[in-house]
């Protein structure tokens, strides 16, 4: 449920049939060669999300549903007065480890990646190596026009891995650049050019007993803070610097766009529009 947005947004129409987001978002991994599709969800939205999203698929690969709830916790912690959020995109994924046995990719539902993006996801974890990946997107073409957004700025070395990601949660245009603003005022201005991360990851089974570590360490820490989240940038960041894990960064050719404010949906509307009239996709995605 997206407090900015004021809805459910990763069912909100935006293609000329009524499709969403992740309809092209799917359309584009099963191009890709993915073959199984499992969402994380709420419980209580399971009834209206099958109906209006997960029906048109079911026909077509196998789908999975698992819940992503505030109360769905390790052994030995509960959730502190006040809050009544999930514990972030860390526990996401990890809802996920009964149902995934095989390579795979974690997108946000409500971001718009590209044909691109998916296809060289798809060939790095075709490859069968053991590192990590993650698809990195320019930072000043994933802002918003109508206020600020979360983002992870990217380091990457000579060899295309990450070596460490900052996690920005007030990030807004600053001219040609952009310019991040701390919860303590602090300003941090940036060119624009830096790669971010826009949680379109690829991993295999290893990382889940990883997730389940950190995020245990994470709730330790900050399991009584009413509002604080447990992100997976932060997560693979964590694993990196511990030299657990490789994540190598990948560049695509496609552009991204994505719904934080309701504001922001004419232009995804009309971008998509675009890339139809070009014969990126067709007219009626499911036809």
């Amino acid at each position: 449920m997206g407090s900015r947005y004021g809805g459910l947004k990763q069912i909100d129409p935006v293609g000329p049939q009524g499709e969403t987001i992740i309809d092209y978002s799917i359309f584009d991994a099963l191009r890709a060669g993915f073959g199984k599709l499992v969402f994380v969800i709420r419980k209580d939205l399971e009834a209206q999300f099958r109906e209006v999203v997960g029906a048109r698929f079911e026909p077509r690969l196998p789908v999975e549903y698992v819940f992503q709830e505030l109360t769905r916790l390790p052994a030995g912690f509960g959730v502190p007065p006040g809050r009544t959020k999930p514990w972030g995109t860390t526990q996401a994924i990890l809802m996920a480890e009964p149902v995934i046995q095989e390579p795979f990719a974690a997108i946000n539902a409500d971001d718009f990646y590209g044909a691109d993006s998916f296809q060289v996801l798809a060939r790095q974890l075709q490859s069968g190596g053991p590192d990590y990946s993650m698809v990195g997107f320019i930072l000043r073409n994933t802002l918003s026009d109508f206020g600020s957004v979360a983002r992870g700025v990217c380091e990457v070395d000579a060899a295309h891995y990450l070596q460490s990601i900052i996690e920005l949660t007030r990030v807004e245009r600053d001219g040609a650049g952009a310019k991040s603003i701390a919860p303590d005022g602090t300003v941090t201005r940036y060119t624009g050019d830096e790669p971010v991360s826009m949680n379109m990851w690829g991993f295999t089974p290893t990382i889940f007993p990883h997730l389940q570590r950190e995020f245990t360490e994470f709730l330790k820490v900050s399991g009584t803070t009413e509002k604080a989240e447990c992100y997976i940038p932060m997560t693979v960041g964590q694993l990196i610097r511990r030299g657990q894990a490789r994540c190598r960064v990948l560049r695509s050719t496609a552009s991204w766009f994505g719904v934080t404010y309701r504001e922001d949906r004419p232009r995804v509307v009309a971008d998509i529009r675009k890339l139809i009239e070009q014969g990126v996709y067709p007219e009626k995605l499911w036809s």
